[in-house]
């Protein structure tokens, strides 16, 4: 997946020099800032910032500040480059959460695996759920909003489990856990599996998922993640209950209703370029075809006004 750095370089002296110590990396894609221009850039929220704090006519600490007051960069890395080696000016950069300050003239060698370093880094420290090791909510906002700016087409599918509290209720939390973990490792292995360019599986929280994907036979892919759902989840239930087809809870007045098994649910939402204007906009779309799913019963899937389901007996 490329890595967009954005460089705050008003005469392009550490532009420059980073284009050729990054000209083999294909997958990071280096774009220079104007200051004049940081506002306006700031909303195509990149992976890395740079800031030449020598060659811009703004204090650099400004800078910081300014980048942290847009929610969407609040994760995003900031390296600043500077010739002043003083300690209070380190101490007051750092405060301004910055992730580090190379000093000029820089050492190509460096700067290029301090560089690397952090988008690993960050990349790793957005896995934050951790249940399932998969990112979050501030993240999946983000990865939204890139794709919506990109104009490109993708496809939002939105994942949850039907009857997970009864599940809890039976048979404890423990194993509640075990089967939300299941079923992130079932997404991402499909998901995964069709080796898509920029694919992102995102965990909402409790039994609640995402997935982000570009054109793709999105049928398809439902089919696949519902299928190796089917074919998992049988070991999370005794064999009673398996053989029932459902599970029995009291309910709040004592009185046992049956709930059938614990299935999932996929609402999928196509996104064409320029048809959404922002995360909002897709999700309520979301909540809508996923509730069709969930009308269906057992494992089911729905994609915008369209209809599919798989049946098992």
């Amino acid at each position: 997946m490329y890595k967009d750095i954005y460089i705050i370089d008003d005469n392009n002296t550490i532009y420059e020099q980073l284009k050729k110590i990054f000209i083999k990396e294909d997958e990071y894609i280096l774009k220079r800032i104007e200051t004049s221009k940081v506002e306006d850039e700031m909303k195509n929220i990149p992976d890395l910032i740079i800031i030449n704090a020598d060659g811009i006519n703004t204090n650099a600490i400004d800078i910081c500040k300014l980048i942290r007051s847009y929610h969407d960069n609040s994760i995003t890395p900031i390296i600043v480059i500077s010739s002043n080696t003083e300690k209070e000016f380190i101490i007051e950069v750092l405060k301004n959460e910055v992730e580090n300050i190379i000093k000029y003239p820089i050492d190509e060698e460096y700067a290029y695996y301090t560089i690397k370093n952090i988008l690993r880094l960050i990349q790793t420290n957005r896995r934050v759920s951790p249940l399932t090791g998969l990112p979050g909510n501030v993240q999946i906002q983000v990865e939204i909003k890139k794709r919506i700016l990109r104009k490109k087409e993708f496809a939002v599918l939105y994942l949850d489990l039907d009857n997970f509290k009864e599940y809890n209720d039976i048979y404890g939390f423990l194993k509640g856990d075990e089967v939300i973990k299941f079923t992130a490792k079932t997404i991402l292995k499909v998901i995964h599996k069709y080796e898509l360019e920029e694919t992102f599986v995102g965990h909402i929280g409790g039994d609640d998922f995402i997935a982000i994907i570009s054109k793709a036979d999105y049928d398809k892919i439902c089919q696949d993640i519902l299928l190796h759902y089917e074919e998992g989840i049988k070991q999370y239930f005794t064999e009673d209950d398996l053989e029932k087809g459902y599970f029995e809870v009291a309910n709040r007045k004592g009185i046992i209703e049956q709930f059938p098994l614990t299935s999932l649910s996929i609402g999928v939402v196509t996104a064409k370029p320029g048809e959404y204007k922002n995360s909002l906009e897709i999700g309520e779309v979301g909540a809508q075809v996923k509730h069709l799913a969930k009308t269906q019963i057992g494992n089911a899937y729905a994609i915008n006004k369209r209809r599919g389901n798989i049946n098992y007996n």
